[in-house]
């Protein structure tokens, strides 16, 4: 089976308050269960916001550490889960159900195998 890393993206800054984020955690842990039962489970991470970052740059033999995203934007990767499935298809399909979850954008790319 083939490897894909599904990457949510979140809007910078606290959700609007009408969004129930516990309820949508929940889910989320449902989901992930699922995919524990499936088989289609490999790895989750969540993140800490885009402004903990630091960002490290070799340049001319030296190392420049810039604190922040590398990306200025509204959206940074809040969380990403690495699945195993048969193909792109079967992927999406994942993806899809966290996107209806959550309702942000979920990113899906293959894993380079080997």
């Amino acid at each position: 089976m083939k490897q894909y890393l599904l990457s949510v993206y979140q809007p910078d800054g606290d959700p609007p308050p009408d969004v129930d984020l516990q309820a949508i955690m929940r889910e989320v842990e449902e989901w992930n269960q699922e995919l524990r039962d499936e088989g289609a489970w490999v790895f989750t991470g969540a993140l800490h916001p885009a402004s903990t970052a630091t960002v490290v740059r070799a340049k001319d033999g030296d190392l420049l550490l810039t604190d922040g995203p590398y990306v200025e934007g509204k959206e940074h990767l809040g969380g990403f889960t690495v699945i195993r499935a048969e193909d792109l298809d079967a992927a999406l399909v994942w993806a899809g159900k966290l996107g209806r979850i959550t309702t942000l954008p979920i990113e899906v790319r293959p894993v380079h195998e080997g």
